[in-house]
């Protein structure tokens, strides 16, 4: 199949045609922060702020961008992470995103609150999946959930681990945005203003499963849930411990990752529990705001403990330069988010198929100009930091 690029030509672009598209009350949840939105700002001033060193004179002509992430062979240096909205932006645009990847060639993370079933992702998409996971307070029906994971198949697990409780997020309260759907004056002139989204999503749920819910909750907590605003009718669990991640490595016979990791000390204790890898991050700027953003956590995970586990990060990723700058500081992956929405919500599986193409020519662009034929040949002389530190971790 011919690949479609939807006239869209940078990330920016998909973004721009994913807002015309979604209802403002989706949109803003999948594409904003949290409280002033300091943190989705930082994140990207900070890949401004890094600079690239190019080489010249290099024979760039055999440029490869495959990796090796967690003992398997991958053709990108990417990952697609958890976003919970993939199955509102498309009809089961968890599965849409998932062919994507598979076709690309890179693990694609259902989210805890997808609107399409593990199995049955799985089972219509394939490739390489991981599974993300929140710790619910019933602890009991969290190792349920990681059983399911475990027997359809999935080679990963994700822990997050840094959502103790629901972020603030005031435009869903204004937005009136909630799962299950509940009709108010508000979110229903917002839907009436995108008929082909009620047309090609909401009304192909209605007339199947009924409207979207979690799907990958217990049968009994999806008819519990009351409609609340999205990005709060997700359980929290205040109570998680350094003992939680110790029993889930117990029961994960797979690769254990640890999401949300913004500081090399929580680092080293991920390592210490048994953990195959971590991803730096801040939740894309949607839970704590003020944070530093990764890219400059990175370098300082990666010197406590690159050489134990591997490393990761999201966050901010925009662009292939982006990634390449990652790379250079250490991780051996970026993890993807909102811009596979962007595409899913544009174009379902080709759309995402589109987000994940402009990173893959962004990257080989980018790796050929600074004379990189290779990604494993990156590394920090490749970049430059801020003359000023931006973060320091001295106790």
């Amino acid at each position: 199949m011919r690949a479609q690029t939807f006239d869209c030509y940078s990330v920016e672009d998909l973004r721009a045609i994913a807002r015309r598209r979604l209802p403002k009350g989706l949109f803003e949840f999948m594409d904003r922060g949290n409280d002033d939105e300091i943190a989705v700002r930082d994140n990207r001033l900070a890949f401004e702020q890094i600079k690239l060193k190019p080489k010249v004179l290099v024979d760039i002509s055999r440029r490869t961008q495959a990796i090796t992430l967690l003992g398997e062979e991958q053709k990108m240096p990417i990952a697609i992470g958890p976003t919970g909205s993939a199955g509102l932006a498309w009809y089961e645009g968890e599965i849409a995103l998932a062919r994507a990847a598979s076709a690309a060639g890179v693990p694609c993370t259902l989210a805890t609150g997808s609107m399409t079933a593990m199995e049955k992702v799985v089972e219509q998409a394939g490739g390489r999946l991981w599974f993300q996971l929140y710790m619910w307070p019933e602890r009991e029906l969290s190792w349920q959930l990681v059983e399911r994971a475990r027997n359809a198949g999935y080679e990963a697990l994700l822990f997050t681990v840094d959502t103790p409780v629901a972020p603030g997020r005031e435009y869903n309260l204004r937005n009136g945005f909630t799962i299950p759907f509940k009709f108010t004056r508000r979110n229903v002139l917002d839907v009436l203003a995108h008929p082909r989204w009620i047309a090609t999503v909401l009304a192909r749920y209605v007339l199947t499963t009924g409207m979207p819910r979690y799907e990958n909750f217990p049968a009994h907590m999806q008819t519990r849930i009351t409609a609340r605003p999205m990005g709060r009718s997700m359980a929290t669990n205040e109570t998680l411990t350094w003992d939680d991640l110790k029993r889930l490595r117990d029961l994960w016979p797979r690769k254990l990752i640890v999401k949300g990791i913004q500081h090399p000390r929580d680092a080293e204790r991920a390592a210490d529990c048994g953990a195959d890898g971590v991803v730096v991050s801040n939740h894309g700027g949607r839970v704590l705001d003020s944070t530093t953003p990764p890219i400059y956590v990175l370098p300082h995970v990666v010197d406590a403990v690159g050489h134990r586990i591997t490393v990761m990060v999201d966050s901010g990723f925009r662009r292939g330069s982006d990634v390449v700058k990652a790379l250079a500081l250490g991780a051996k992956c970026v993890l993807i988010g909102r811009a596979t929405l962007y595409g899913t919500a544009t174009g379902g599986e080709q759309g995402a198929a589109r987000a994940i193409g402009l990173y893959r020519d962004e990257i080989d662009r980018v790796m050929a100009s600074l004379g990189v034929t290779c990604v494993a040949d990156l590394n920090r002389s490749h970049v430059a930091m801020p003359a000023v530190s931006p973060i320091s971790f001295a106790e």
